[in-house]
């Protein structure tokens, strides 16, 4: 793996996430126990296949445990993260299985709506599957693990963070979907979009696909099954990329993103990330009290930390006919937007849930596969 990108004439070292961390500390730990091997270097393999090396802060055996601590390094994209100990407990257990959770300093699930169920360690998947498959190459197939993800300041850092707004109490996350942390400013952010933008156009692409991020993009290739070719991430940029995209005069745009962001964007929020603006809960209020639903269900609908909880109240009182509806806004703000500018892109939405799936669309899901396949 390169450990540096050059930006702007600057030379940026890459850092590695809170996922990638756990993985080397569980990694050593393991090493130690069941092969009485100590390394003060680990490498691990990233979800691309690519290896990295991280160094091992510390390694003790304790009876019948072995602990091993990492120190976060963020690269020159320091977040709150940067510089503590993160730490991985194992011990052996009688059964094949490898089994993983959160100990001090990691934060609980305490609402339905993210990627782990509610009472779980907030230990995403990608993290979960890159320490499972890193202890099972060591111990082998015939032994089993308990694996306690650790951080011994992860409640004090995660006053720092959004967990507590999204239901996760207690301490930080184990997050990552490529190990990886890039580092890279917000404006350079954007001029690295534009400069992909830029590139499809000049290979002949005459439509683009928007997400917001991975969960998107991953939604656009397993769900419906469009090519990656298409497809641009355009972060909590919406605004910039559009204009962007009706700068370079694409013909068509189709926006594809989790409903918890692009609900934004129908009330005109064009810079999605939460310290700009989070409405989320105020907008899907106002679309059902238009539709009738009871001031009692709205009432909890805005005691709701996600849009994947307000979910479960609105598919109860069976108002899901809002989604098509915030679909239709978030074309009508996205058109509007571009309106006074020469060239006027068709703009197409589709939205989705991560526990229900596809929501809505501006056109007929099965049209819009054809058009974009």
């Amino acid at each position: 793996m390169e450990e540096f990108i050059f930006f702007n004439g600057k030379k940026l070292r890459k850092g590695y996430t809170t996922g990638s961390c756990a993985t080397a500390a569980a990694t050593a730990a393991a090493g130690l126990l069941f092969n009485n091997e100590a390394h003060e270097n680990i490498q691990i393999e990233l979800p691309n296949t690519e290896k990295l090396t991280i160094p091992i802060a510390s390694l003790e055996m304790k009876e019948d445990t072995c602990e091993a601590f990492v120190v976060k390094d963020g690269g020159d994209d320091v977040d709150a993260t940067d510089g503590m100990l993160i730490g991985a407990k194992l011990s052996k257990n009688a059964t094949k299985q490898i089994i993983i959770d959160g100990g001090t300093g990691i934060g609980r699930v305490t609402e339905v709506g993210l990627q782990i169920p509610v009472g779980e360690a907030a230990i995403n998947p990608v993290p979960r599957g890159m320490i499972e498959e890193a202890v099972r190459k060591i111990i082998g197939p015939e032994q089993g693990a308990k694996v306690v993800i650790f951080a011994p300041e992860g409640a004090s850092i995660a006053n720092q963070t959004m967990n507590r707004r999204l239901g996760i109490i207690g301490g930080i996350s184990i997050l990552g979907t490529t190990g990886i942390v890039t580092p890279m400013s917000e404006e350079g952010w954007k001029k690295s979009i534009s400069l992909e933008l830029e590139m499809k156009k000049s290979q002949g692409y005459r439509s683009v696909i928007l997400c917001p991020g991975n969960y998107g993009e991953d939604f656009v290739l397993k769900t419906l099954k469009f090519g990656e070719d298409k497809i641009v991430s355009m972060s909590n940029f919406v605004g910039y990329v559009l204009k962007e995209v009706q700068r370079l005069e694409f013909e068509k745009v189709l926006m594809v993103g989790h409903l918890g962001k692009l609900i934004k964007v129908s009330a005109g929020i064009f810079s999605t990330h939460s310290k700009d603006a989070d409405a989320r809960a105020e907008i899907l209020i106002a679309n059902l009290a238009l539709l009738g639903m009871s001031v009692e269900q709205l009432k909890k609908i805005q005691g709701c930390l996600t849009t994947e909880a307000a979910g479960d109240i609105i598919a109860d009182a069976g108002y899901e006919k809002v989604y098509p509806i915030i679909a239709k806004k978030i074309k009508y703000r996205s058109e509007s937007l571009l309106k006074y500018r020469k060239h006027q892109p068709i703009i197409e939405v589709v939205l989705f849930s991560s526990q229900r799936g596809y929501l809505a669309s501006t056109k007929p899901i099965e049209v819009l596969k054809e058009e974009w396949k």
